[in-house]
């Protein structure tokens, strides 16, 4: 499923304050009676989620004509997966990476996608290989460190 969300507003949807260049901000996705909305505020007014948050993360404004952050490349990021792969640790890392992968459509899961021992496996064509990955626990995944490490791998400038 793609979600259509529009861009990050200019102005905080809690105090109508308009964001500066370089102001820290919060998006959330909430869901609503038409679907899930994006909502954008104050780093000073966010008080945590709304109650019917789906998503939230933190962001800055850009200054005008500035590029934001891009994605990194699809092999820098299937390089990470190998390598925490090697490593055997931070499984909940590899399990979010290998989810984003899907959701670029560079990894797919194939039959059911699971084996017998719970083991997610998905292909790669690029590469021409399986991922065996284990799925982690929500209270694995909520961790603020793999959330930071996260972003670091997906997003090259400020947002890393």
């Amino acid at each position: 499923m793609d979600l259509k969300l529009h861009r990050p507003q200019s102005v905080c949807s809690r105090t109508g304050r308009s964001f500066l260049a370089g102001d820290a901000f919060f998006s959330a996705l909430v869901r609503g009676a038409g679907g899930l909305e994006r909502i954008d505020v104050a780093a000073e007014a966010w008080e945590g989620p709304p109650a019917k948050a789906v998503a939230w993360w933190r962001s800055v404004q850009p200054a005008p004509g500035e590029a934001g952050p891009t994605l990194a490349p699809v092999d820098v990021l299937l390089d990470a997966l190998e390598a925490l792969e090697e490593s055997g640790a931070d499984e909940p890392l590899r399990y979010l990476l290998a989810l984003q992968l899907v959701r670029r459509r560079v990894l797919k899961m194939e039959g059911g996608g699971e084996e017998d021992d719970g083991t997610l496996v998905f292909s790669c064509r690029r590469r021409d290989r399986d991922y065996r990955v284990q799925p982690v626990e929500a209270t694995d995944l909520a961790d603020p460190q793999v959330a930071t490490r996260l972003t670091a791998l997906l997003w090259s400038g400020d947002a890393a």
